[in-house]
């Protein structure tokens, strides 16, 4: 065989190997709490998430390529979560990481992000200043959520003392300590502060403290699905009923709850009212494709569906899917879906209209006020 068909076949193996690459899926890592405290809204934020792929593979995917979803159970923590980030980034090779998880389960997972160096967009309201050149959130943070409620609290129904609940993780803490902050700032008192571990499910011991405190309003900060379920009810089985503002529930759990929830004030960035052509073609599709299985969207799976495509179009910016090129375009990209234009721009955060909304006797939300693109303060000015 001479040299010039040794060539032409080279050629043609070299050819037929880059199409198939470009042909290869592009793979999305979704580590969620499918067991665990998030077990109860994991499968809402699964289905806005196999929402989103279907949507994109059916106009033709991203830079040609299909996406594919790689879904793994991190179980609402630490441990499972450094297991779930280990197999998605080293096993599976993923291209990016997108996820709602629990702040246990984000803290674990960012050192193999960083080993693993890929792209991590996190989809879940937390507590902020989260800092690393591989994640960007596009959810609220305490400077976006916490003002409205207590301001309504204080403002328009006279509260005076603060009692607030929480679960004991970084979550929980970090979002009463912003809120006892802001609390003491606009002239109100915090009259007692406690917390149950993040798979406690007995809360009696403290709302026998909330009742013999003087406190005449709620706060609390518990660990999103579980937690807010058993609370509440024994916060209504104990006849509880001053002001109660709820800083992790979304309108799914709400809506599991039933009557229970009636009246809990929440602040959000999504809820299934919002009024906007985006937001109703974004409701009747996820009707059309999960039908009577369909979950409650929410504050916690509506951000999932976004940030794909926040993915896609950074990926098309960059025309790679290589980390640096999609690290590089995401803060310039943005994406108008259910809750409005969304970019990550403001130090790898994302400014968001914020809705303060109260539980009606069904689940839905009454929204009560809104505050559009609402910044989220100073989270990672060194990036």
């Amino acid at each position: 065989m001479n040299n010039k068909i040794i060539a032409v076949l080279l050629a043609s193996v070299a050819f037929a190997t880059a199409a198939a690459a470009t042909e290869d899926p592009i793979r999305i890592g979704v580590p969620v709490g499918l067991s665990g405290a998030n077990s109860v809204v994991a499968p809402s934020v699964v289905q806005a998430a196999e929402l989103a792929v279907e949507e994109i593979n059916a106009k033709g995917g991203v830079l040609g390529r299909q996406l594919e979803l790689e879904i793994a159970d991190d179980a609402s923590g630490a441990a499972g979560a450094q297991k779930a980030f280990d197999a998605l980034v080293f096993q599976k090779e993923v291209n990016v990481v997108i996820s709602m998880e629990t702040s246990a389960a984000r803290n674990a997972g960012l050192p193999i992000i960083s080993k693993g160096d890929v792209p991590y967009i996190y989809t879940s309201f937390y507590e902020g200043k989260s800092c690393n050149s591989n994640l960007f959130v596009n959810a609220w943070v305490p400077e976006q959520q916490v003002p409205p409620l207590v301001d309504n609290f204080i403002g328009k129904q006279g509260a005076k003392k603060f009692f607030l609940i929480g679960s004991d993780y970084a979550f929980g803490r970090g979002m009463l300590t912003f809120a006892r902050d802001y609390i003491t700032k606009a002239g109100a008192e915090v009259v007692g502060e406690d917390y149950l571990p993040m798979d406690g499910s007995d809360w009696t011991a403290i709302i026998s403290k909330v009742k013999s405190s003087g406190a005449d309003a709620i706060i609390t900060s518990t660990a999103g699905g579980a937690p807010n379920v058993t609370l509440t009810k024994q916060l209504r089985s104990a006849g509880v009923t001053m002001p109660y503002g709820n800083l992790a529930v979304d309108e799914g759990t709400a809506k599991s709850m039933g009557a229970e929830a009636k009246d809990i004030y929440l602040s959000a960035s999504y809820v299934t009212g919002i009024d906007s052509a985006e937001n109703k073609a974004f409701l009747a599709a996820m009707e059309k494709k999960f039908g009577a299985e369909l979950r409650t969207p929410n504050d916690l799976s509506v951000p999932q569906y976004e940030a794909i495509y926040l993915y896609k179009a950074a990926v098309e910016k960059a025309g790679s899917t290589e980390t640096a090129d999609v690290l590089a375009a995401l803060p310039g990209v943005s994406y108008k879906g259910p809750r409005g234009e969304i970019s990550m721009s403001k130090q790898h955060h994302a400014p968001l209209t914020m809705y303060l909304g109260q539980v009606r006797e069904d689940g839905s939300v009454n929204v009560v006020d809104s505050f559009k693109d609402v910044d989220p303060g100073e989270q990672c000015p060194n990036l």
